[in-house]
């Protein structure tokens, strides 16, 4: 047989091949991916290191290592960054955790036997044949040791807590319900954001939310200065067991919306929040307060249990006030929150009916270990020096 020299492969690496066998594979790999990505990252910044160019659209700024588990065993990857942000190589293939862990909710549905035709067949194009059970538990077990693994890393200090929950529709003994989505992220010390905890129950109830909270704390979590969530009965009460002391600042989007079920009539509405958004950017608390009282007498006549509402809570949300100005923009609601809630949900609602809460979970977990990663690898979110 005559063989082509025709081979694309640098010649140093055929010797190292020819020499060390196929141990020499994983540290082949490493060094081709790593070329991969400083390739990628250059057609990033439409530039090379140190080149000056006007088309730059940003700058290197060093390696951050990366242990990834490959069919060769773990190799350890040096992932370009970038200066602003945004940046992550396609090499390493981001989102797979979270596309399998979407690929399993399908593929547990289907067999299962809950799912539609359209369902089987999104899981047998997702898969790219039809999936058994031995398979589907053999893949969910590999994920879910990872995604446990996340879900219990130790804590530390966390300036700023949010609290949040949302709803997913999941199968039990037969019937369709509401679980809970209890999710925690915070602004660490160093700025950067990071999810912290999810928690996954057909139930929202003080006992879920006040497990959830000490098992934050049991983690290691410490040095709260702040709490932000909305005004929950269960989360209030459960917050106050465990995080006793600690100041609670109440969403401040989530109080103009409140306010609205106080607002007799709807052609009202439109006033009673422009009057809620001056109280709330007011300069500060004494402001507030003066605003605050001007909207009380204002509608103690034409809407008594609006002014009545609004002398009670509105003050919930000016514990913003006793915080650094440049981070009050960012902790008065938890909005970023939202926006993370809505990532979920278009994830999610191909879903529609999770076979179980564990499938749930697997499937939350996934998108949010991927979004914490970006965050604590992404610009800062605030700058903790501020005075």
């Amino acid at each position: 047989m005559i063989y082509k020299n025709d081979c694309t492969l640098p010649k140093e690496y055929l010797e190292q091949l020819t020499t060390e066998g196929l141990e020499s594979l994983p540290e082949m790999i490493r060094v081709l991916v790593n070329e991969a990505m400083q390739i990628e990252r250059e057609k990033y910044l439409n530039a090379k290191p140190y080149q000056r160019s006007h088309e730059r659209s940003g700058y290197a700024n060093g390696y951050k290592p990366k242990t990834v588990r490959t069919r060769v065993g773990e190799v350890t990857f040096d992932i370009p960054q970038v200066r602003e942000g945004g940046f992550y190589p396609g090499a390493l293939e981001k989102g797979l955790r979270s596309e399998r862990a979407f690929t399993l909710a399908l593929a547990e549905m289907y067999v299962q036997g809950v799912s539609t035709r359209k369902v089987a067949a999104i899981t047998e194009r997702l898969c790219g044949t039809s999936v058994s059970a031995i398979q589907v538990s053999r893949a969910a077990k590999q994920l879910d040791e990872v995604l446990e693994t996340w879900r219990n890393r130790p804590l530390g200090e966390v300036v700023y807590l949010y609290l949040d929950a949302r709803y997913e529709k999941v199968r039990q003994a037969g019937s369709v319900r509401d679980a809970a989505i209890l999710i925690a992220s915070g602004v660490k010390k160093d700025g950067k954001r990071s999810v912290l905890g999810i928690s996954v129950s057909l139930s929202e109830a003080q006992t879920h939310w006040r497990v959830f909270m000490e098992t934050l704390v049991n983690r290691g979590l410490h040095g709260v200065q702040l709490i932000i969530s909305d005004n929950h009965g269960g989360l209030k009460a459960a917050r106050k067991a465990v995080f006793t002391g600690i100041p609670w600042q109440r969403c401040q989007f989530h109080l103009q919306q409140n306010a609205m079920q106080y607002v007799p009539h709807v052609s009202m509405r439109r006033e009673v929040a422009e009057d809620i958004r001056v109280i709330l950017n007011a300069p500060d608390r004494e402001a507030a307060q003066m605003y605050l009282k001007k909207a009380v007498n204002k509608y103690a006549l034409i809407a008594p249990k609006l002014a009545d509402w609004m002398e009670v809570n509105i003050p919930e949300g000016f514990t913003v006030f006793s915080f650094p100005r440049d981070h009050q923009r960012r902790v008065r609601t938890s909005n970023y929150l939202e926006r993370l809630s809505q990532e979920i949900k278009r994830r999610t609602r191909v879903v529609r009916i999770f076979p179980n809460e564990q499938s749930c979970l697997r499937l939350i977990s996934a998108i949010l270990m991927e979004v914490s990663e970006e965050w604590e690898y992404g610009r800062l979110y605030l700058r903790m020096e501020t005075g």
